[in-house]
């Protein structure tokens, strides 16, 4: 009887988390995984587009006694937009030969995404414990909204090869992972790494201002800190780097831009401090009304809005940023902002024949998107008697600790012993 009892427990705890039999893989995550591969498999053959930009930046960061590499890099080369962390990390696929580094370099890429997509699960569930979260809902919610993200994700990471907006993106997944489980230091060291892979990712740093208040200066510290150690070298070592920051390209007749009235040819003068300052605003915004999750997409939002290009690979900034708000910003089952940012932006480009018409679609998913998440009222988890924040609050600088506990999750009770919410996103 007692071993019938303890298989019907396992049994009810693989029903319960998902997991298939005794191993430690949760059924979403291995369709998620089969999703990838599809897709990997479909993509690869004409992926890598990119990918010799990422090639050569490092070739030339490394090279020994180079009069264009080396510190001098971005002063001879603004049009690699690409962060020394990036470029060290396309380093490790130097020794391979070419197209076998760039396969591995893919297919690295494309299960950074799938990791991402763990993160998403497990960063809700911290955020919801102890609100009687139920869990099996969430995993659904993952899938359904990776069925959307993953396309896009190997657009970014297979297709274009664009590993710094691949690096700055996951960066940021880990930082909205330790937000929630109220982790200053590393949220500031993971906000710079994303920072230092692609400098675009500087509107996220608001994410730090979610932590409670007594936590903001060291976070701070570690982010601009590790920024000013990767970025200074360059622009000590050769004044000329400041010219990667007056890199142009050109304005396309499909972008939000033209909507706006800017006809000018090329990327205006005022557009990249533009896009950080608004990106940055709509953040601290979100995190004032108490809505973090949403930081991300609004970030997102404000460079889709003012680049003068259109390329696809910038929509997984956006399926990232819909990802963490129907995963953590709301607890609908079908995550409908994902697949309306995947519909409109990526399959309004393959359906819609009119570049104005497209510019349009891209103007109008922004402002609707960012109206949504920072003013449709939204219903605040409850949470049961001893409930505590693990994580960033809901309202002004966050949720207050216990003196004295630290980042020492609550003790689980009741229904969450048998479903740890931390293990099951």
């Amino acid at each position: 009887m007692r071993g019938a009892s303890a298989d019907k427990g396992a049994k009810d705890y693989g029903s319960d988390t998902g997991r298939i039999a005794f191993l430690p893989v949760r059924r979403h995550h291995l369709l998620l995984f089969a999703w990838t591969v599809i897709w990997f498999l479909i993509v690869q053959p004409s992926g890598g587009v990119s990918w010799h930009y990422l090639r050569q930046g490092e070739q030339l960061l490394f090279a020994p006694g180079s009069q264009d590499g080396g510190l001098s890099l971005y002063a001879h080369h603004p049009e690699l937009q690409i962060g020394p962390v990036s470029l060290a990390a396309a380093r490790i696929f130097a020794p391979f030969p070419p197209h076998l580094g760039q396969v591995l370099a893919e297919a690295t890429m494309s299960m950074l995404g799938l990791i991402m997509l763990v993160l998403a699960g497990r960063t809700a569930a911290w955020y919801y414990r102890g609100t009687g979260t139920n869990h099996r809902r969430l995993q659904q919610r993952i899938l359904i909204a990776g069925l959307a993200f993953i396309p896009m994700w190997v657009e970014v990471s297979v297709r274009f090869a664009h590993m710094d907006d691949v690096l700055a993106l996951f960066f940021t997944m880990l930082a909205v992972h330790a937000l929630a489980r109220n982790k200053p230091v590393a949220l500031g060291i993971y906000l710079a790494l994303a920072v230092d892979s692609k400098p675009w990712a500087i509107s996220f740093v608001v994410l730090i201002l979610a932590l409670p208040k007594q936590d903001w200066k060291r976070s701070f510290l570690w982010c601009f800190g590790l920024i000013a150690i990767a970025w200074l070298p360059f622009y000590l070592g050769n004044l000329g780097s400041m010219a990667a920051a007056k890199f142009t390209i050109p304005n396309q007749p499909a972008s939000s831009l033209r909507w706006l009235g800017v006809s000018d040819p090329s990327t205006p003068v005022w557009d990249r401090p533009a896009q950080f300052a608004i990106g940055m605003g709509l953040g601290a915004l979100a995190v004032r009304r108490g809505r973090w999750p949403a930081v991300v997409l609004v970030g997102a939002n404000a460079r889709i809005l003012l680049d003068p290009s259109v390329y696809t690979y910038y929509t997984a900034s956006i399926l990232l940023g819909t990802l963490l708000w129907d995963a953590v910003g709301q607890r609908r089952l079908v995550p409908w902002w994902s697949w309306i940012a995947f519909v409109t932006l990526y399959g309004g480009t393959l359906v819609v024949p009119s570049d104005s018409a497209r510019g349009f679609i891209r103007l109008a998913f922004v402002v609707v998107s960012t109206a949504y998440v920072l003013l449709w009222p939204t219903k605040k988890p409850r949470r049961g008697r001893g409930g505590g924040q693990g994580g960033a609050g809901r309202g002004n600088g966050g949720g207050r600790r216990a003196k004295g506990r630290g980042n020492v999750p609550r003790q689980q009770t009741g229904s969450e012993v048998r479903t740890p919410a931390a293990m099951h996103g």
